[in-house]
């Protein structure tokens, strides 16, 4: 499963890496496993997946693994192979769905007054799985996943749903706080992280008592289709979320026909307000990223922020919602090596060992667009990079292209914000006018501060927004673990990820029981009518 996240999904990590991964499995540790493919959980051999040997994804609704009519059928990245098949739910096919989310009651599958006992047993099930993600070394998004799983083991779960009490305003009466389920919830998430996103959203809705329906991009949903199998296999019981495969038309029709109290998204932000609306607001989003990263006045440590600025913007090819999109520059750092480093530690990456990779979602046509508009801006020009790649055999439904940065002046960005993969420097008088480019930007999701200067810390933090911002000289823009929040800010909408408050804030809600049970005082009279 960790070789389609790393290489079938293109993670920024060599192909060598993930087959030593995943031979490095202990088969030992399962009873009757005598090869990869049988292991318990899984359905499809990932060394094996090519054109002549393509894999199957299937549906999961009310229990039960299902097939389709229709399926659709996706091509390798790196070869152009037709090496999966998904099968995809049409909006004729969608009421087993519907039915399945209906039987869940508001007050969900479990809450602290119904069936405690699943607490328990979701604190089993992810000390199981967590075992079983560790059993080879991990890496990126399983390590954090893994890790995810541990903090939420043993009582941890039933930690969740800890209470307050409120001393009321005679005796026998006590007014108690708890967290309740929505009940039928839904879960939509990415390409770009096919393990990371759906396990930790799965799983926090599924702890506080929620019954999602969990669609996953079907350019990578084989890997939570063999996620969830591994879960199964740990006990989760199969009614207890559904799993589908399908187009966005499709999964709107589901959502509103199945109207769930509830719906996480995470994705780009043209869809995020469609789901807004047509959901009458009942969303919590995680939608895409403009991320900045200033450099303040200090200059240290030219090689490690090189780095950490290539790391952000092009790992991953860049296709991550905290990618590093925007650099404001101290006029400090224009007389250092910076700008030269980037260029070289952009340029050492390649295809062969997929630290550079194919870009699922757009054209590299689609991409050079952008690129010849803002190389017309006055004062602009091209750092590095920007061509096409060569000498590959990346189908052209995929985007592929070197990494580029582009310089604007400042005084050009404040009059659009919103560009990618720039590079601009400011004077020390002009602070403010950064500070007002990024007070008109519409998504703050991470952001940079890369300085040792407290005071300096100081201004940017308590005037901008960004609801993950990283601080000091080792701040970057992404590489999230599961041990803080992550998610945006300054939108009541905003979801978060990873945390027991980031669970709480987006998987339940607030529910006061008031407690009254007397004596009523001995001289009590029947009083005047008010």
């Amino acid at each position: 499963m960790h070789r389609i996240v790393l290489q079938r999904n293109l993670r920024s990590r060599a192909s060598h890496k993930a087959l030593d991964w995943f031979n490095s499995f202990n088969l030992s540790s399962f009873p009757y496993a005598r090869s990869v493919h049988s292991l318990p959980f899984a359905t499809v051999e990932a060394e094996g997946i090519s054109g002549s040997q393509p894999a199957e994804v299937q549906n999961l609704v009310q229990g039960k693994w299902i097939g389709s009519a229709a399926w659709n059928t996706l091509v390798d990245p790196l070869n152009g192979e037709p090496f999966i098949k998904v099968a995809e739910v049409d909006q004729t096919g969608i009421q087993p769905f519907v039915e399945s989310l209906s039987k869940c009651p508001k007050h969900g599958l479990h809450n602290p007054f119904k069936s405690p006992e699943r607490y328990l047993l979701y604190g089993d099930i992810s000390a199981k799985a967590a075992h079983m993600l560790s059993l080879p070394k991990a890496f990126g998004e399983v390590y954090v996943t893994q890790k995810f799983l541990e903090n939420f083991s043993g009582d941890q779960v039933r930690f969740l749903e800890r209470s307050f009490a409120v001393p009321g305003n005679h005796i026998g009466q006590q007014s108690h706080g708890y967290r309740r389920p929505y009940g039928p919830v839904a879960i939509i998430t990415p390409f770009n992280f096919p393990l990371e996103i759906p396990v930790l959203q799965l799983m926090g809705a599924l702890y506080m008592g929620n019954k999602p329906v969990l669609k996953v991009d079907s350019k990578v949903s084989i890997v939570m289709e063999q996620m969830m199998r591994l879960l199964h296999c740990c006990g989760l019981p199969a009614e207890d979320v559904d799993f589908i495969n399908s187009d966005g038309k499709t999964m709107n029709k589901l959502l509103m026909e199945a109207n769930p109290r509830m719906t996480l998204f995470t994705g780009s932000s043209r869809v995020a307000e469609k789901l807004a609306v047509d959901l009458k607001g009942r969303v919590k989003l995680e939608d895409a990223g403009f991320d900045w990263k200033i450099l303040g006045p200090d200059v240290e440590e030219v090689d490690y922020v090189a780095w950490v600025c290539d790391q952000d913007a092009y790992a991953c090819s860049g296709q991550k919602c905290s990618a590093q999109s925007i650099l404001f520059m101290h006029e400090n750092w224009s007389t250092s090596s910076l700008i030269s480093k980037k260029k070289d530690l952009a340029e050492r990456r390649k295809l062969a060992d997929l630290t550079l990779g194919p870009v699922l979602t757009v054209t590299t046509e689609a991409m050079l667009e952008p690129k010849k508009k803002l190389i017309l801006i006055s004062g602009s020009k091209l750092l590095f990079g920007g061509e096409p790649l060569e000498n590959h055999s990346i189908p052209p439904i995929y985007g592929a292209l070197k990494p580029a940065n582009i310089y604007i002046p400042l005084e050009e960005i404040l009059e659009e914000a919103n560009y990618e993969l720039i590079i601009t420097d400011y004077k020390k008088d002009q602070l403010p006018m950064v500070l007002d480019a990024l007070e008109r930007m519409h998504v703050h999701l991470t952001a940079a501060v890369v300085s040792n200067d407290p005071i300096f810390l100081q201004n940017v933090i308590g005037n901008t927004v960004n609801g993950t911002t990283y601080a000091g000289l080792r701040a970057r823009t992404t590489g999230a673990p599961q041990n803080h929040w992550f998610g945006p800010a300054g939108d009541p909408r905003g979801a978060g990820i990873g945390t027991p408050e980031a669970i709480k804030l987006v998987w339940s809600c607030h529910r006061e029981i008031i407690y009254d049970f007397g004596p009523l005082p001995r001289d009590w009279e029947v009083p005047p009518s008010t």
